[in-house]
Parts: structure tokens; C-alpha cells; sequence
């Protein structure tokens, strides 16, 4: 592995080197590919545009990222930032210098690649979305095809830009991202050819969150008892950031967790308030579903501004749980039967 590792290195050293002129590209792609711009970004507007394709995303990420966790447990996983200071690799040799940058410092394990893995899910189900519309609306087979080149070819440019980006941000190594890849491409097929997740109960969605973070608590529990410590990352991801104020709490794998499922819970309340039920089967106008969409977008960069310190964890941890979960029922279901309401208060003065 450290021969492996020694590759990663060089070739996060070449990029840095050869490719500095693109820093700003490939901190915006590592930045489009976290799972935070599919929930407070695309799922919004694919949920009003065409609400089943909304649902496969968030179960698709949820899943992926849940899985994502389990495999960085079972797999460990060095960074580059802070293995080519802990390794004797190099013994009296120099140490490659590996530059760090603000989204460098990640502290959980580093295999497979969670934004990787995300971004490929998450594409997966967009490309996949677009081809469906394009046989419903019964595309000319020549168009069709060259659509599936075009959109195929989209996904692999982008999956290449974000693998790039997380070996140029020294926060994983080539077999890292390649793995994150092919497993995010596996989760979304398998998640996609579920028809459950798109007529869901309530009592499923909590059964789910609860199944899905008794899991992951009760197998760090496990892990931890016979001595394994599964935050063995934060002190090294601590010790080695070049500036203490780029680790950041939110992404070690609890807070990862909780995340997820907030976003799940929040998911399931939505889709099975009263409000929600009430406006399902009305005002399907474009004027309504863009509004819908332009004012929920507006309220979630309002919500992700709110942050909460992070000294406490158990707080830290269940805030967190609370935002996601906001953040889904902003879409769903407050923004929806708001302007319902304001719609239905419109044509009653109309009326008088």
C-alpha cells in the first residue's frame, strides 16, 4: 500500500504543479460534488419539475452515503495530507511537499471517495432521468442516441474533473476515487430499480433512519469494544492540517450520519403532512412549480447560513439532524402550501 500511496502522492504533486492555473475549477467541483448541493440545490428543482426523480436522489445519496461510511470503517483509508508526514515511505529522503487547502482537511478515512462516489450517484440519477423524458416524449432514434453520447459523456467529463479535484486537494489518493466511482454507479443502479422508495410510509421512512443509524452506531460500537478506534483519523487530520481552522467537525462520520438520516426523516414528514397531501394535487401550473422552486432555493441558502458551534458534539449532532431535516420539508412542504394558501386567499378576495 505504500508503494500505492507513494503513486497518489506523485501524481497529487504533478497536478498541483502542472495544473495550478485550474485551483479555482477544481475546488468548485469539489465543492458541487458534496451531497450538500444535491439537498439544498438539485433536489428542489427536480422534485417540482418531476417529483419521482426528486426521490431517487435523496435515497440514492442518503444510501450511498450512508454505505460510504460503513465501507471508510471497514476499509480505513489514509489521506495524502497527513500520510506523506506519517509514513517512513521515504525514510532519509525528502518529503514530497503536497500543498493543503481550505477543503483539504477532511477527518474521516479516505477509502473509497465519498465525493466521488456522490457525484456519480447523484449524475447517475439525472442522466438516467433526462433519457427517460426524452422516450416519454418520444425522441427520434437518432436523437436519442446522440443524447446518450452527449449525457454519458457529460457524466464521465465530470466524475474525471471531481477525481481530479480531490487528488489535486491532497484529500485522496487515484484507487480512492476510482473506487468511490464504480461503488456510487453500483449504489444507484441498485437504488433506481427499487419502486418502493416513490410510495414510501411514514412508518417506513422511520423505520429506515432508525435501522440505518442503529446500524452504524451499534457497528462503531462493536468496532470500538474489540479495540478498533474508528476515529483514529481526527487526531491525525489535527495534527497534520497546516491550519487548525480547516478541520471542521462536519465532516467526520457522525456528523456525516446525522446528516443523512435528517435528511431521510425530513423527507418522509414532508411527503406525509397534511399540507403536503392538501396541495399534491393542486396547482400544477408551471407559474406554481417555479415558484415553488425559486422560493425554496431562496429559504435554503437563508437555512444553510445558520450555523451552530461545534464544542459540544451531542448538540452539534442533533442540530444538524434538525437542519437537514428542515431543509426537506422547505421544499416539500412549507413552501408548496404556503403559496397555496396565498393563492386560495387571492381567488376567495377575487370571489367577493
Amino acid at each position: 500500500m505504500d508503494l500505492l500511496h507513494s503513486w497518489g502522492v506523485e501524481l497529487a504533486v504533478h497536478l498541483q504543479t502542472r495544473y495550478s492555473r485550474y485551483e479555482g475549477l477544481f475546488s468548485l467541483a469539489s465543492t458541487v460534488a458534496d451531497l450538500h448541493t444535491t439537498f439544498f440545490w438539485l433536489f428542489p428543482i427536480w422534485f417540482h419539475l418531476r417529483r419521482d426523480t426528486g426521490l431517487r436522489l435523496i435515497w440514492v445519496a442518503v444510501i450511498g452515503d450512508w454505505l460510504n461510511l460503513v465501507l471508510k470503517w471497514v476499509l480505513f483509508g489514509e489521506r495524502p495530507y497527513w500520510w506523506v508526514h506519517d509514513t517512513r515511505f521515504y525514510g532519509a529522503h525528502p518529503v514530497p511537499s503536497v500543498k493543503q487547502f481550505p477543503i483539504t482537511c477532511e477527518t474521516g478515512p479516505g477509502s473509497p471517495s465519498g465525493h466521488a462516489m456522490g457525484a456519480a450517484g447523484v449524475w447517475y440519477v439525472m442522466v438516467t432521468a433526462l433519457l427517460s423524458i426524452a422516450t416519454e416524449k418520444r425522441c427520434p432514434s437518432l436523437l436519442y442516441k446522440f443524447l446518450q453520447i452527449i449525457l454519458w459523456t457529460l457524466l464521465g467529463l465530470v466524475e474525471l474533473v471531481v477525481c481530479m479535484s480531490r487528488i489535486y486537494m491532497a484529500a485522496h489518493f487515484p484507487h480512492q476515487v476510482i473506487a468511490g466511482v464504480i461503488t456510487g454507479l453500483l449504489v444507484a443502479e441498485v437504488v433506481s430499480r427499487e419502486k418502493w422508495i416513490y410510495s414510501a410510509s411514514m412508518k417506513r421512512y422511520f423505520f429506515t433512519t432508525l435501522f440505518l443509524t442503529s446500524f452504524a452506531v451499534g457497528f462503531y460500537l462493536l468496532l470500538k469494544a474489540v479495540g478498533v478506534d474508528l476515529l483514529w483519523t481526527l487526531e491525525k487530520a489535527q495534527r497534520w492540517c497546516i491550519k487548525p481552522e480547516w478541520v471542521h467537525l462536519d465532516s467526520t462520520p457522525f456528523a456525516s450520519l446525522l446528516r443523512n438520516m435528517g435528511t431521510l426523516f425530513g423527507l418522509g414528514l414532508g411527503l406525509h403532512s397534511a399540507l403536503y397531501t392538501e396541495t399534491k394535487k393542486k396547482n400544477t401550473s408551471v407559474t406554481f412549480k417555479m415558484g415553488c422552486i425559486i422560493i425554496s432555493l431562496f429559504l435554503l441558502q437563508l437555512l444553510d447560513g445558520w450555523t451552530f458551534s461545534s464544542e459540544n458534539h451531542m448538540t452539534f449532532y442533533f442540530l444538524s439532524f434538525g437542519k437537514s431535516a428542515v431543509a426537506l420539508l422547505i421544499p416539500t412542504t412549507l413552501v408548496p402550501g404556503a403559496l397555496c394558501g396565498i393563492f386560495k386567499e387571492k381567488r376567495e378576495d377575487k370571489d367577493l
